[in-house]
């Protein structure tokens, strides 16, 4: 039975509007991006295999072209738009924090890290750069690869607050095995790095752990 023969109730797109995207499932969120189905499927159908296919919805999203083209209904056209609407969604949880007070918005503000963290093959180090009010400045990725005091440089880290003028900062950086937890290492670098920021009296507000799809604080932990 076509989709628009189904109950109003059970239909994606009137559901979305009556109950808000929440509601849906993963399988009819993507049914509404992929608009229609292929031969003797729906789109809910499609979408249904197509998450069964790739092992899940997070993994499609972040598929590479090759990979996302095996896809049955899938294609350049698709997958150009996918990434148009994720990089929106990236740049409108930007833009929302930079309106918005950090503190005020602790979830937010671990959403935006994740969503720029979690997908990285290797380990990211970012800095979140506030201004006296604790609004953000500036975020920046640093430094790559396995982070620890030989390759994250305290001096590097002042240099950008002070270029940013920056009162206050939270670290972050990215576990690609998805596991939050932080080590040794994690604690040793995020101390050294307050303590050369305090020299220049730029506060060290938190240092934030993403996993896969999970975040740990330091200072939560009180390991700052």
């Amino acid at each position: 039975m076509a989709i628009p023969d189904w109950p109003k109730a059970e239909r994606p797109r009137e559901k979305l509007i009556e109950k808000g995207s929440a509601a849906l499932s993963d399988a009819e969120l993507l049914a509404i991006f992929l608009r229609t189905g292929v031969a003797g499927k729906t789109a809910v159908d499609l979408a249904r295999d197509l998450i069964v296919q790739y092992g899940g919805l997070r993994a499609l999203l972040e598929a590479d072209f090759d990979t996302f083209s095996q896809g049955q209904g899938l294609g350049l056209a698709k997958f150009t738009q996918l990434q148009a609407i994720l990089e929106m969604s990236r740049r409108h949880l930007r833009e929302t924090l930079k309106r918005g007070d950090v503190l005020e918005n602790p979830i937010q503000t671990r959403e935006y890290l994740i969503s720029e963290l979690r997908s990285c093959e290797q380990e990211v180090f970012s800095c979140l750069f506030l201004d006296n009010r604790h609004r953000i400045l500036e975020y920046e990725a640093l430094f790559y690869g396995t982070i620890n005091s030989a390759t994250v440089h305290p001096r590097e880290v002042v240099k950008k607050a002070l270029s940013y003028n920056a009162a206050a900062v939270i670290l972050s950086h990215n576990h690609p095995s998805g596991i939050a937890e932080p080590s040794q290492a994690d604690i040793q670098i995020t101390r050294k790095l307050k303590e050369a920021l305090q020299l220049v009296d730029i506060r060290l507000l938190d240092h934030i752990v993403v996993g896969d799809g999970e975040c740990v604080s330091l200072a939560e932990r009180g390991s700052i």
